[in-house]
């Protein structure tokens, strides 16, 4: 039987795009309008191997061949931010005045039951965000949310022929559509699924279907071992351009665990691992109105001094043994938007939090603690937004960029 995930967890909000008719209109009215392109970077088959030189961490080689340049620094990005006009032009990320370095958003779903593979024909909603990309500058992410759909912590979803045959159709497809963009991006692995699976095999034997619906994959084990692989080949195979993590949820278990497991499923030969600290305003829990705010955990509101518990230093350590244990670069993702307060809770897209005034205040800690990357971005309706912080981010990231943050 599963183990439930803790109180603490709760799902993840999923942006909801738009038919297939719209996304060919976005595309028309919002593509290559721009004479700026993101870099062309080389191909790598891991952290290790990135073309940086043979003094940097891996953090720096990655930055560096994701941004095409010669220097390397810490990267800052948002996304699940797609226009509601369908012009990608108009995603929040592209509307901020400075040019960020990641861009992402979700890929839902399973072919033929309406995932992301069908929003355009043969898969193609990756070629249009990537392209919109390209034309600001901006490196690509997608974050793969599929083994979510038959529903959230449904593991016996890895045993289910028909769902796991769509599903490696999917995960083969998407790097074909970022072999045909042929830049760097970023593809971030499944998150929530693998605190699931740590806690239901913490050695990874659990049986997956593999070999008998993804060819590239023969002879690997049908195991969460066989998955991890599995999606390491494909990356590798069909988009050797791309950078690929997995994702550590710190409610899947102690980090000893977290990394024995990682490694067990070769998650340590991956580009990055990706972790998140909450994925919408703390003071939307505090506030506890919206239901979608209704956990009972708290506090959620972190002391940026560090003194009282919960604060950014404990969860600063618990990355920095994590990155540790894997030697492999982080990247913090889906960061909530609120701007601080000292009164708790707030209302509807004014929710207060405190990780963007903090990030951008003591990033160097962030760097030490293996850091590589920061993507920001709302985790639930109704959170504070960039167009409801009072200028926060805008004004944080158009501070940050003149002089972003080297990496060691």
């Amino acid at each position: 039987m599963l183990a439930a995930a803790p109180a603490r967890w709760v799902p993840r909000y999923v942006f909801t795009y738009p038919g297939p008719a719209t996304l060919v209109l976005a595309l028309a009215a919002g593509c290559g309008t721009s004479s700026s392109s993101a870099p062309d970077g080389g191909s790598s088959s891991g952290s290790s191997s990135s073309g940086a030189g043979a003094s940097s961490g891996p953090g720096c080689g990655l930055s560096q061949r994701l941004r095409g340049t010669s220097g390397c620094h810490f990267l800052v990005g948002m996304g699940n931010d797609l226009s509601s006009d369908n012009n990608h032009d108009h995603d929040g990320a592209y509307t901020l005045g400075t040019t960020l370095d990641l861009h992402y958003a979700y890929l839902v779903g399973l072919p033929t039951m309406g995932g992301w593979p069908d929003w355009n024909s043969g898969g193609t909603f990756v070629n249009i965000l990537t392209d919109v990309a390209a034309a600001h500058g901006v490196t690509p992410m997608f974050t793969l949310y599929a083994m979510a759909t038959l529903g959230d912590g449904n593991f016996s979803m890895t045993t289910n022929d028909s769902a796991m045959n769509l599903y490696w159709q999917g995960a083969k497809l998407l790097f074909q559509r970022l072999a045909a963009f042929g830049k760097p991006a970023v593809v971030h692995l499944e998150p929530d699924f693998w605190g699931y699976a740590l806690q239901h095999s913490s050695d990874g034997s659990a049986q997956v279907i593999v070999s008998a619906h993804a060819p590239d994959c023969a002879g690997m084990p049908d195991s969460l071992v066989g998955m991890g692989s599995c999606l390491l080949k494909l990356a590798r195979t069909y988009a050797p351009k791309v950078a690929v993590g997995f994702h550590a949820s710190a409610w899947g278990g102690s980090i000893a665990a977290q990394i024995a497991f990682f490694k067990a499923i070769h998650a340590d030969q991956a580009d990055f691992i990706a972790t998140d600290v909450l994925d919408r305003d703390a003071g939307c829990f505090e506030a506890h109105t919206d239901p979608q705010c209704q956990r009972n955990d708290g506090p959620w509101y972190w002391d940026e001094s560090n003194q009282t518990s919960p604060n950014f230093h404990e969860h600063l350590a618990w990355v920095t043994s994590l990155h540790q244990g894997l030697n492999l670069p982080i990247v913090w993702w889906q960061v909530p938007f609120g701007v601080p307060s000292s009164t708790p809770g707030g209302t509807a897209g004014h929710y207060r939090d405190d990780r963007v005034h903090y990030f951008f205040g003591h990033v160097g800690e962030f760097v030490a603690a293996g850091g590589m990357g920061i993507v920001f971005g709302t985790g639930a309706g109704n959170q504070t937004y960039i167009t409801t912080d009072n200028g926060q981010f805008q004004n944080a990231v158009t501070q940050y960029f003149p002089n972003p943050t080297p990496l060691p």
